[in-house]
């Protein structure tokens, strides 16, 4: 191989491992669908008894429900799965009290959706570490997130987020997991998804349960 092409192979390959990277991080966009998910630093957990489950989703309306819709969520003791779809732009304007003559594109925007999430990490953190006398950083940084942009991977997603309690262990059962949206979303009762709208994806109760039986673990695909 001659200096031209182990440049050009090295060259591709920094490219490649730049886009991986970056898919990690996209922009947030006005009515775009995206995956969050992230782990506890270290060994720890980030959750230790249902109470801390309950105050994080308290948070988690307080600082996202204004800004994104969720379609799917699921709460694990030391990692966390989170589906939204961020709300359209002139919601996010009001809510932000600013004007599209504010904004560059579209780039201050995401920034300050990334900042509700900050928020809500942090408050989060800060209740956890006084609680148990810890300090330090609780979640990985940063946090990462996929766009979804096709069908398929919207209908799988949500199946491999409440199917994840299964694929670590934690249960045999997706029902049995009590940190998901899966139960809530069947027996239309979960205040932090429209469970109507989800089971309109597909098409019917008894379509979203096969979906759920089918789907097998894709962490190449969805982490």
């Amino acid at each position: 191989m001659n200096i031209d092409a182990i440049i050009r192979k090295f060259i591709k390959s920094r490219t490649i491992i730049s886009t991986q990277m970056q898919d990690y991080h996209p922009p947030f966009l006005p009515s775009t669908v995206y995956h969050i998910y992230n782990h506890a630093n270290g060994d720890d957990d980030l959750f230790r008894e249902n109470d801390n489950y309950r105050y994080f989703l308290e948070k988690y309306k307080k600082y996202i429900h204004p800004i994104a819709d969720t379609q799917a969520y699921c709460l694990m003791k030391n990692h966390f799965h989170l589906m939204v779809r961020v709300k359209d732009e002139s919601r996010l304007l009001e809510f932000f009290d600013i004007n599209d003559q504010d904004l560059t594109g579209f780039e201050n925007l995401s920034g300050l959706i990334s900042l509700q999430f900050s928020k809500l990490f942090n408050s989060y953190s800060k209740a956890f570490n006084k609680k148990y006398n810890r300090i330090g950083g609780l979640f990985n940084r940063p946090v990462k997130r996929k766009q979804i942009n096709n069908d398929h991977y919207y209908t799988e997603l949500i199946a491999y987020i409440h199917n994840n309690p299964v694929h670590h262990g934690f249960v045999d059962d997706i029902s049995h997991w009590l940190h998901s949206s899966y139960t809530g979303i069947m027996n239309s009762t979960d205040s932090i998804v429209n469970a109507s709208e989800i089971i309109e994806w597909f098409g019917t109760k008894a379509a979203f349960v096969e979906a759920h039986r089918r789907n097998h673990s894709l962490k190449s695909s969805f982490e």
